[in-house]
């Protein structure tokens, strides 16, 4: 598993994300290898989860591309390159549904693959 992959998922789960998801995409999007798409308690729980997520990615040498989203959105969007980043609300992921969009793409969850 690729190191950026294992970083963002940790530290999401570290600071109490549920319903991790990794879309792998690198049989469809020449931008991105993967998505991971989790779950915030609420508006400040996805804040507090976007800054965790880019300042563990920059204290271990990724760049941060973007982020889209900020402190009071029900999805917030961070950039890392090789994984996109998708913190949503629960009724926000509801109402989405990016695991549906992309169906047909391998998806693992986070607690499958806990050693």
């Amino acid at each position: 598993m690729p190191e950026l992959l294992e970083l963002t998922e940790h530290t999401l789960s570290e600071k109490l994300a549920e319903d991790i998801t990794v879309i792998d995409m690198r049989g469809v999007n020449p931008f991105t290898d993967y998505f991971v798409i989790a779950t915030a308690k609420n508006l400040r729980h996805a804040a507090g989860l976007a800054t965790e997520v880019i300042k563990e990615a920059q204290k271990n040498g990724y760049d941060v591309r973007t982020q889209e989203g900020s402190e009071g959105s029900s999805w917030i969007l961070i950039d890392l390159k090789d994984v996109i980043v998708h913190i949503f609300t629960e009724d926000a992921r509801h109402q989405y549904k990016l695991e549906n969009l992309w169906s047909d793409q391998p998806i693992t969850h986070y607690e499958e693959s806990k050693q």
